[in-house]
């Protein structure tokens, strides 16, 4: 009987664990930390954190051969900066704009949705200064743009710009205003 009752327990822990994926929180948990509580209170951060679960899964998928595997040491450092968010004054807003964020970065990086639209951008009349730009049709907007040996990730700003951590691209009129790098200068650019 008692072989029985640890069998059972242990096929209903697994059945568990099985539906619940690794990166999703476990609202079932006794150490949740501030946030992890608030996510697991509110039903519309349960169904982001639901939503980042089954698209880190996919990018995953997509991610099994890079190297070096950045992925899932990213998911983590995204983990712990969503746990900062117990510090800020409106924590809900801080976690469901870190999850939107999160959603549209894999979504664009790893293909998970399709390339709206791709450019090519000269700038500055120089063959140096070449910029190929992917626009991906996520919430919001994203772009990635490659400019030399560096990539950059973009979000669509209410202006309609792009920014991304130290890159912001913007266009009016067919012509395109690339800033790349901290206070670098202005560049002009058009189609190719």
């Amino acid at each position: 009987m008692k072989l029985l009752f640890i069998v059972t327990t242990l096929l209903a822990t697994t059945q568990l664990q099985a539906a619940t994926p690794a990166n999703q929180i476990n609202c079932q948990a006794k150490d949740l930390g501030t946030v992890d509580q608030l996510i697991c209170s509110d039903p519309e951060l349960l169904q982001q954190d639901q939503q980042l679960a089954e698209v880190y899964q996919q990018a995953l998928l997509k991610a099994v051969n890079e190297k070096p595997p950045m992925l899932k040491a990213e998911q983590r450092g995204w983990v712990k900066g969503k746990a900062e968010c117990w510090k800020e004054e409106d924590k809900k807003a801080c976690a469901s704009t870190l999850y939107i964020q999160r959603i549209a970065e894999l979504q664009a990086r790893y293909e998970l949705l399709p390339v709206s639209k791709k450019l090519l951008l000269s700038c500055e009349n120089n063959p140096a200064n070449e910029i190929s730009v992917r626009y991906y049709p996520t919430t919001p907007a994203t772009l990635i743009a490659d400019y030399g040996d560096q990539v950059s990730l973009m979000y669509q700003q209410a202006d309609q710009s792009y920014v991304g951590r130290n890159e912001k691209l913007s266009e009016q009129n067919g012509i395109f205003t690339v800033q790349w790098g901290y206070e670098a200068p202005l560049m002009s650019c058009k189609t190719k």
